[in-house]
């Protein structure tokens, strides 16, 4: 069921564009039920959670790399699962009012939104760090395509950018740490890393593993320095800032923080980067947002700051792991506790209040602060909304978020026992930051309700008059937020149900065996430290919220004197680093792609050159003896001298004709060599081979100018020389070392024994390509059939006949037809391509058991076409074979493939082959095999490939066309 889960966005993502076939409704009512489905569907897990079962379900993908799809649901992963899901219903709900059915690509968003749900699911949910790590970079991609959503505005496509390039990045570096965990455990999954979590800590890759994941953790949850991408991330439309910026995408790495908990917990390193960047996050963004005027930047930093306190309590909760099996452990696990608790407080009202600002935007046209004031008459409902949710997110009574508020101070007063460290006092700053933190916090808080509510009305500054807003656009928010009251009344519903069963995933063996969490969250204490340090924050925060308004801060203009925020202001660092990057990287590019052809040539060749003779010669055992080979009989000396002569004369030749006619005496000599070495199959290869090369030599050629021999500088012939020397003695060790050093037993026996046993075939050859090496001829095939497509493709971008092109005409006689006017040649031709093709199709059936198969028996068809074509021209083989050779192509891929995949229907390997005797009419006794159906394949794909090669080059316009 829980891959089904994951599943379903995915699948409702690819049926999303098809609805525009349907009657004219918003698609939002299509995808609204999955998530409210999905959601529904979890809090049934609940109760099974609770008790301790939790589920997992795993699917084998690539074992062999130690990579399964194994999902596992326990508490931890329930809470995120319903924060998704949840959110996800009403922010699908939300956004039905707020997009319009007729908006520019209303069904992408949708589709992206689905991606996005998908990925999410699948990161909370993956038990394998792989498959986890690309749900994680999914989400990137989708939030990249989410924010960039309105595409043509500049600043959309920069947030979009900014936040995917820091959060791949952070990606992966976490990748890098996933493996380095993979290396010392010998395993992907987290369930049994963490059963070894004992073992890894002396290891010397395990630090380098903690930082790295943290690196990705804190980018994608926007810690500081990595908050720069979320503000701009601001540019997208609100549903999806809600979604994302609330509850989902920002929190996973938080989920990945708890998550990891188990296996790094108990390291100093670890407790102190969690908590001070936690800490330090939160006090920057908090002070950052007081200092915004707009509501969407001020709910930004608001939400850096938000995600510091929660990723600092992570932190400080995981002090409970350097007491494991003790009571002390139980009073710093309430830290934890208060970082589920305010995760849950977080999404319910910063999830409205985004919605809120939302609603502001769409009814006045406007989100800048200096604008707004005197909403509250005129919207009463939407300002109920933002108080309630203000006020919870400051930590005002009666709302949830004071009770969160009230666990985090008590959890920052309790780390002051802890000093298994030996910090001393210093533990004593985390309390104050946490006081000052929140102050700041009361003052953005105020700010966002009463500047924007209260005052006068500004109408001139308007593009609109406001009134409020429908009922569908407040469904959403009023619902969310009215769990902050619900959860502050009845913070039971959630405590046992959720955080409890959390906690247990978290802090996994730092309870005594039979001990419970008891989670118990109560609005009233007593007269504690935490009741004065909130009346401390509101004093001091009324105060600040006064002087904030009589200074009026939001309406005073740069001074452009260096301020502690210019020292660190991280988005131009970001900019400059990247136009250093830019600067670099075109200076770099400049200089070596110069658009010439030899260049790049001289580059490739030297790094061939260099890197293999350098493999050759650090290697230890190459050797380049050949004792042990057979002596040259006077017929292969002969062959061997006309070969290199050939070669010898290619570049001496003067016209292209004459190369080309030297090219192919090498090749004939080859198919000689391979005749006297007795090799049928190679031999007939290289002969179809080198016919139908020097046809296509032929046929290119001919576009090209009068071959002109120019006098070039010692200083340019050097470096050919050179090259051409490197090359042709690299290759020639290679093939010495490789016959004479080679440290394996030839698998030619094996071959050779194996050959009519496991496959039915007595041709070793056509047995390797079918069977033996199967996907090697799919893939190769694969590549032929891209090549020929690519080449059809660049031929059809030709200028059309008439067409100019800087002045210059292009005349339609530019490609001379292919046909001869030898009425001997014609004559000839008629009774030869019967025979060729005759003997292909016995090539082709004899194959395996005999020389031949169907790639030998493709070739030889295609020569046999190409002749027809020489003889006649393009337009007779047109007539007589009325056949599209790309879609000849195409079939024979699709042959090859559900070839291959027929073996998954008895439960055996990919490519599977089987063979048996059958008793046939008029045939008798014989030998059936499915090796057959996969060369034919091969066979229809390289006729295809070829022809279309060949016809498309030949200039035929009616053919082409």
């Amino acid at each position: 069921m829980l891959h089904l889960v994951i599943l379903l966005p995915f699948l409702l993502a690819a049926f999303i564009p098809l609805t525009k076939y349907l009657p004219r409704f918003h698609v939002g009512w299509i995808v609204l039920p999955l998530p409210a489905a999905l959601f529904l569907y979890f809090l049934t897990r609940i109760p099974s959670i609770q008790a301790g079962s939790n589920l997992m379900t795993s699917f084998s993908w690539m074992p062999s790399l130690g990579v399964d799809i194994t999902l596992y649901l326990d508490g931890l992963s329930l809470l995120f699962v319903l924060l998704i899901t949840g959110m996800g219903a009403l922010v699908v709900l939300y956004s039905i009012y707020y997009l319009s059915k007729h908006s520019e690509g209303i069904r992408q968003f949708y589709v992206y939104l689905l991606m996005f749900m998908g990925a999410m699911l699948g990161v909370v949910l993956s038990d394998n760090l792989m498959v986890l790590y690309g749900f994680w970079e999914l989400t990137s991609i989708s939030s990249f395509l989410l924010i960039a959503f309105w595409h043509r505005r500049e600043r959309s496509r920069y947030g979009a950018m900014k936040s995917m390039l820091i959060t791949v990045f952070g990606g992966l570096a976490m990748f890098a740490g996933f493996n380095l965990l993979y290396v010392m455990t010998g395993t992907y999954s987290i369930r049994e890393i963490v059963a070894v979590a004992g073992s890894l800590p002396g290891q010397s890759m395990f630090i380098p593993a903690m930082l790295l994941i943290l690196l990705g953790a804190f980018t994608k949850s926007a810690q500081f320095p990595f908050h720069i991408w979320l503000p701009d991330a601001m540019e997208a439309p609100t549903p999806v800032s809600a979604y994302l910026h609330s509850a989902t995408m920002v929190k996973a790495g938080i989920y990945l923080v708890a998550r990891l908990t188990p296996i790094f917990a108990g390291q100093s390193g670890w407790f102190w980067l969690v908590s001070l960047t936690g800490m330090v996050t939160l006090i920057y963004g908090a002070f950052k947002a007081i200092k915004q005027s707009d509501l969407k930047g001020l709910l930004a930093y608001s939400t850096i700051s938000q995600l510091g306190l929660i990723m600092s309590l992570l932190g400080l909760g995981s002090a409970a792991s350097f007491f494991a099996g003790k009571e002390e452990a139980v009073f710093y696990t309430m830290a934890t506790t208060a970082a589920l608790f305010h995760l849950l407080n977080h999404a319910v009202f910063k999830g409205s209040l985004f919605m809120v600002v939302g609603i502001i935007d769409h009814e006045t046209g406007t989100r800048d602060l200096r604008k707004l004031g005197g909403l509250m008459s005129l919207m009463p409902i939407t300002f109920s909304v933002a108080l309630i949710g203000a006020f919870s997110m400051a930590g005002l009574p009666p709302f949830s978020g004071f009770l969160s508020k009230e666990m985090f101070f008590t959890a920052m007063l309790n780390i002051r026992e802890f000093d298994i460290l030996n910090t001393g006092s210093w533990m004593g700053i985390f309390p104050v930051a946490a006081w000052l933190a929140s102050v700041f916090t009361f003052v953005y808080s105020m700010i966002l309700v009463f500047k924007t509510f209260g005052g006068e009305l500004q109408k001139a500054k308007l593009d609109k008059m406001p009134h409020e807003a429908p009922l569908g656009l407040l469904l959403s928010p009023v619902m969310l937020v009215s769990l902050a009251v619900v959860f502050a009344f009845f913070p039971e519903l959630v405590s046992n149900s959720l955080i409890k069963p959390a906690m247990a995933s978290i802090h996994n063996g730092v309870l005594a065996p039979k001990d419970t969490f008891e989670v118990s969250i109560h609005f009233w204490h007593g007269w504690t430290p935490e009741i004065f340090m909130t009346i401390g924050v509101i004093a001091a925060g009324v105060l600040l919220y006064r002087s904030y308004s009589r200074l009026r801060v939001l309406d005073r203009k740069p001074s452009g004197r260096i301020t502690l925020t210019h020292l660190y202001d991280g988005s131009l660092q970001y900019d400059g680093s990247l136009q250093l990057l830019e600067r670099g990287s075109k200076r770099l590019t400049n200089a070596y792609m110069t658009g010439s052809n030899r260049h790049y040539l001289l580059y490739i060749f030297s790094f061939f050159i260099i890197a293999l003779l350098a493999a050759l010669i650090g290697q230890p055992g190459i050797s380049f003896g050949m004792e042990h080979y057979a002596p040259l009989s006077i017929y292969e000396t002969a062959v061997i001298a006309v070969m290199l002569l050939a070669a010898f004369a290619v570049p001496f030749a003067k016209s292209r004709v004459s190369a080309i006619l030297f090219t192919g005496c090498v090749g004939y000599m080859v198919t000689l060599l391979f005749v006297i070495f007795r090799a049928p199959d190679l031999a007939l290869t290289q002969m179809m081979i080198e016919t139908v090369s020097v046809i296509l030599f032929l046929l290119c050629f001919r576009y090209l100018p009068k071959l002109k021999k120019e006098k070039e500088r010692l200083r340019f012939k050097l470096p050919n020389l050179i090259i051409a020397l490197g090359v042709g003695i690299t290759t020639t060790l290679i093939a010495l070392a490789a016959m004479g050093s080679s440290p394996f037993e030839p698998i030619s026996e094996y071959f050779l024994k194996e050959s009519y046993n496991l496959a039915g075939g007595k041709n070793v050859v056509n047995v390797i390509l079918v069977d033996f090496r199967g996907f090697d001829t799919l893939f190769e095939i694969m590549v032929l059939g891209i090549a020929s497509m690519a080449i059809y493709g660049l031929i059809h971008l030709r200028m059309e006949p008439g067409q100019t092109e800087a002045g210059k005409v292009h005349s339609g006689n530019s490609a001379l037809r292919l046909r001869s006017n030898d009425v001997i040649l014609q004559t000839m031709s008629k009774g030869i391509v019967l025979i060729i093709l005759t003997f292909s199709l016995y090539l082709f059936f004899a194959g395996h058991n005999h020389p031949g198969g169907g790639f030998i028996g493709a070739l030889m068809t295609s020569a046999a076409l190409v002749l027809m074509a020489v003889a006649f021209g393009m337009d007779t083989v047109r007539k007589v074979l009325p056949v599209n050779y790309r879609l000849i192509t195409g079939v024979g891929l699709l042959i090859a493939i559900v070839t291959a995949s027929g073996s998954f229907i008895f439960n055996a390997p990919f490519l599977s082959h089987a063979f048996g005797h059958f008793q046939l009419p008029i045939l008798g006794d014989t030998e059936l095999a499915t090796a057959v159906l996969f060369d034919l394949g091969v066979y229809l794909a390289v006729v295809g490939v070829t022809m279309n090669i060949i016809l498309s080059i030949g200039g035929d316009k009616q053919w082409n066309s």
